[in-house]
Formats: structure tokens, C-alpha cells, sequence
């Protein structure tokens, strides 16, 4: 199979970019990026795009899978309209191209609480990011939910601490549904999911994610 990838460079991606290249069920995987990278790879093929001009680089996104985790947090971006334009402008022009190619199956990383109707911003783009790409009616579509994510070496002070408090909790059997999740864990899920036969609309939440990365599919 050959895979695509936006958001390789993120915490997700890399670990998602890594376990593709070691599967035996990708002979190519293709990323999409803005700025060139040190991995090499005999499979690795790296798109340097212009993620504003997707009129130069739709047509490479041709293949049998496409895995979206691209996203950027509102510090890093500097205001809602730059982190909007991330998670939602870029994501759903890969999405459209891929459609347009004839790519059949689509596997995007969403949130928990993702909802277009919702007062947070984060969650009301997540949502409304949601909408749009199943209205693009990929033969499969899956949509991943997670919670808090546990990423290597993260720098999200935040985040270290949450995840912190709550795997503390987890000890008690307190705060089962949110439990983080390693990023590593979520790619083999997302990995997981390509290489089911199905066809429609699949949306996976945090503890089934964990039960999809358990699955051995070859």
C-alpha cells in the first residue's frame, strides 16, 4: 500500500511516519511538509509545500491511504485565525485532494469533545473539521478522538502536568476516560484501522483506540 501524510513532523506524525516505514504493508509512504526533514528512507518519498498554494501540490496526493494529524496549538500559531488556518484550512485541502485522486480511505486525527455546535473554539474547528471531511464521502473514513495526548520529550508544561495528575488518578480508577495517551499508541491505531476491510464512517474514542493499537493485522 502506499500511504500519505500531513502532520508528519508533530509528535503523532513522527511516531506514525516511523511505524509506516518499518510495516511490511507500505511499500511507499509520501509526507507533505514545509520544511525539509532528516529522516531517509528507501520507502520515504518528501513533498516541501506551500500549504497556501494547494493548486502546486494537489495532484502528488495520490495513493491508497491518507492519514491527516496535522495541528498546531493557539500559543504556537499566535491567534485563533493562524491556528484555524492549520487545523482546519490545510487539513481539509489535503482531504479535498486526496478525494479528488481517488484516494479511498481517510484517517484523520480529530479531538475528544469535537463538536461544530460547540462555545470552544478548539472544540467548535475540531467538529466543524469533522463535518466537512465527511462530507467528501471517502468509501472509509475514520476519525480518531483522542483525549490528552502523552508526547515524548513534550514541552507543554501544561500538559506534562495534567498527564501527570491524571495517570496519578488512573492509579485509583479515577478519571478512566481520560486517560493520556502515548502518541506512539495512537499511531499503531491509526495504522491499525487502514488495514481493516470496511467501507463508511468509523468514529474511534480514547478506549477503543487503545483496543484498535492492540489489533495484529499483519
Amino acid at each position: 500500500m502506499k500511504a500519505l501524510v500531513i502532520g508528519a513532523t508533530g509528535a503523532t506524525g513522527k511516531d506514525l511516519v516511523n511505524q509506516l516505514l518499518h510495516d511490511k504493508n507500505f511499500d511507499e509512504v509520501e509526507i507533505f511538509v514545509r520544511k525539509p526533514i532528516d529522516i531517509q528512507h528507501d520507502k520515504l518519498k518528501v513533498h516541501i509545500v506551500n500549504f497556501d498554494k494547494p493548486e502546486e501540490w494537489k495532484d502528488a496526493v495520490k495513493g491508497d491511504v491518507a492519514f491527516s494529524c496535522l495541528g498546531t496549538t493557539l500559543k504556537a500559531a499566535g491567534s485563533k485565525e493562524a491556528q484555524r488556518k492549520v487545523d482546519f484550512d490545510y487539513q481539509y485541502e489535503f482531504a479535498k485532494a486526496a478525494k479528488e485522486n481517488k484516494v479511498d480511505d481517510y484517517v484523520l486525527v480529530s479531538a475528544y469533545g469535537a463538536n461544530p455546535q460547540s462555545k470552544i473554539f478548539y472544540s467548535k474547528m475540531k467538529g466543524e473539521l469533522e463535518e466537512a471531511v465527511k462530507e467528501l464521502h471517502f468509501n472509509k473514513i475514520t476519525i480518531f478522538k483522542p483525549g490528552m495526548l502523552e508526547r515524548k520529550d513534550s514541552e507543554r508544561t501544561g500538559e506534562v502536568l495534567g498527564s501527570r495528575i491524571i495517570k496519578f488518578a488512573n492509579k485509583f480508577g479515577l478519571l478512566e476516560s481520560q486517560k493520556p495517551l502515548p502518541t506512539d499508541i495512537l499511531a499503531k491505531a491509526m495504522i491499525n484501522s487502514s488495514k481493516i476491510k470496511s467501507n463508511g464512517y468509523s468514529s474511534i474514542k480514547l478506549g477503543n483506540i487503545f483496543c484498535f493499537a492492540e489489533k495484529s493485522n499483519g
